[in-house]
């Protein structure tokens, strides 16, 4: 046995064991806002800062000491101050929209809750439905909401080539797993002569965007309830897009051929995926490997798998959404850069 190879897992050990913990200190510390009432505030006691969030003291305290052990803040044991260095602070706010991991940790206490289903499936290979996740639909519509918000307008859609000019003049666009809708909102406010449709399952998710559209008092906006497997509107859209919709679905060939089905002649599809190789040797360095094959086997290649579907998983690839796209009669398929966004690939391609 290579006893310094033995002594190095235990530290690599003993940094998971760590990292998990402070993964849901993290989450509590978004949902409370703690790292918010922090940003910019310079060194706060417990009691300083339990006030300003208006928190209660004791938990505050030792949320902190979780903090500074893990290196999240700094401790300042003369003074018994807390302080979030501004090198941390785009990592852990509301600021930093997409760049916010400390959102993301809440897919690790989401996914939790689902561990005995996920241990059992590994005897079935039934897979665990979207039910069992009920709040999955609030965390994507966070996550969706901040990368829209930062990059949408101002570079997804100047990346998609015509599209800023068809839009202006007047085109039909759809969004098909569009959630609660805010990538629809957005472009339906900013594009008054085009017309907008969002599709999805969840009505739940739909009830969020129709309830938004109506207080904005949008009109060129509809929110429709469909299995994107079961989309039928031939020769509808100017444009269609998915976000992250494809690799969970339980029949994603299908859905792409809808989608193909619903693209007019010539128009333009945007398929966003997580980004990753097909296989796994080319992923194996990605910093975020780990979390993508974790919250696979935990959601997206269950879910599908409930669904009696193929199982691609998150990091299926660009290899084989290629392939895919290309089955579903898809040309021109190009995938293009958008900065903000690091944690997909973009692909833009169109129907004959």
């Amino acid at each position: 046995m290579d006893k310094v190879r033995a002594k190095d897992f235990l530290q690599s050990m003993l940094g998971i064991l760590n990292g998990g913990a402070l993964s849901m200190m993290l989450s509590i510390g978004h949902r409370t806002e703690l790292f918010d009432h922090m940003a910019g505030g310079g060194p706060l006691t417990s009691q300083q800062l339990a006030d300003i969030a208006s928190l209660d003291e004791r938990y505050v305290r030792e949320w902190l000491a979780a903090m500074a052990s893990g290196g999240i803040v700094d401790y300042n044991a003369d003074a018994e101050t807390f302080t979030l260095p501004e090198e941390h602070q785009a990592l852990v706010t509301r600021a930093g929209g997409p760049m916010n991991i400390a959102a993301r940790m809440q897919y690790i206490s989401l996914l939790g809750t689902v561990e005995d289903d996920i241990v059992e499936a590994f005897s079935t290979g039934a897979g665990v439905p979207y039910s069992r996740y009920p709040d999955f639909q609030r965390l994507m519509a966070e996550d969706s909401t901040a990368r829209f918000d930062a990059a949408l307008l101002d570079v997804i859609i100047p990346a998609i080539p015509g599209a800023h000019d068809a839009l202006t003049a007047g085109a039909r666009f759809a969004d098909v797993g569009c959630g609660s809708g805010h990538a629809v909102l957005l472009l339906a406010d900013a594009y008054p002569n085009s017309s907008f449709v969002g599709f999805d399952f969840s009505d739940d998710g739909l009830a969020v965007g129709r309830d938004a559209a109506a207080a904005a008092r949008l009109t060129n906006v509809e929110f429709v309830a469909v299995d994107a497997a079961e989309l039928n509107r031939p020769d509808e859209f100017d444009i269609v897009t998915t976000f992250d919709a494809i690799h969970d679905q339980a029949f994603p060939a299908t859905v792409l051929e809808n989608i193909h089905e619903a693209t007019k002649a010539n128009g333009t599809y945007l398929c966003v995926e997580p980004r990753a190789a097909s296989q796994l040797a080319e992923n194996m360095l990605d910093p975020v490997a780990a979390f993508q094959y974790t919250i696979s086997t935990m959601h997206c290649m269950s879910v599908s798998l409930a669904g009696g579907g193929e199982g691609l998983g998150t990091a299926w690839g660009t290899e084989r959404t290629t392939e895919f796209l290309t089955a579903a009669g898809f040309v021109d398929i190009q995938t293009v850069d958008v900065r903000p966004d690091r944690t997909n690939t973009y692909f833009v391609c169109r129907k004959s």
